[in-house]
């Protein structure tokens, strides 16, 4: 039964993105490629004969993707996503947990606008966080794409690096971070938490080196 359903939210989420959305005909294979990419995570990770296990409580899942897009907003110049409908429901799917969805939404945004960094972070993040905070080949993608369409953004480094030391690469990650507070303006508004970061970080690395040795 299980099968049955993910099969189906995949048709649907189809569906949604060409029928309402107006998801352009060359973005087909793209969207297509994402469902079956999430299908994928699902035969890999899913038991779907399996019973139902208690699980932690929604308000924790809802919080983070809270957390996720509030940062989001934070390091965007442009502040709140209004002017794609897409890239709105791509990420109050994301406050309530769905990021597999809220993946495919915000791709669907990225190839109808190529050149939005904020369409392709997003599709970025989502992915990430979808794969319980891996970063899978996707998602490492989607940042490279989101740091192309504008270099000058702090948003693709700040999380990539973020994404990178969550993996283990602590020196990659250190230094995406570094780069970025050397070229932002004092007066930045992310400035503090990235120093902030940046700082823990390096006691984090540094405590590693210490017990390597």
């Amino acid at each position: 039964m299980g099968w049955w359903l993910a099969i189906g939210l995949a048709a649907i989420a189809f569906a949604v993105l060409v029928l309402v959305f107006k998801a352009p005909r060359k973005g087909w294979e793209a969207i297509v490629a994402a469902l079956i990419f999430g299908l994928a995570g699902f035969a890999i990770q899913a038991r779907p004969a399996q019973p139902g296990a208690p699980k932690a409580s929604a308000q924790e899942v809802s919080t983070s993707g809270q957390a996720l897009i509030k940062a989001r907003q934070e390091l965007s110049q442009g502040g709140p996503i209004s002017g794609n409908r897409l890239l709105v429901t791509a990420e109050a799917l994301a406050r309530n947990g769905s990021f597999g969805d809220a993946a495919v939404l915000a791709l669907g945004a990225a190839e109808q606008d190529p050149k939005s960094v904020d369409a392709w972070l997003s599709v970025a993040n989502f992915l990430v966080a979808h794969a319980e905070g891996n970063l899978t080949p996707a998602a490492q993608y989607a940042f490279t794409r989101a740091l192309q369409a504008d270099p000058q953004h702090p948003g693709p480094p700040f999380f990539m690096g973020l994404a990178l030391a969550q993996n283990g690469k602590l020196d990659e990650g250190r230094a995406m971070w570094a780069d970025l507070l050397a070229k932002s303006p004092e007066n930045a508004p992310w400035r503090k938490e990235l120093e902030a970061r940046l700082a823990e970080l390096d006691q984090f690395i540094a405590k590693q080196s210490q017990t390597g040795q």
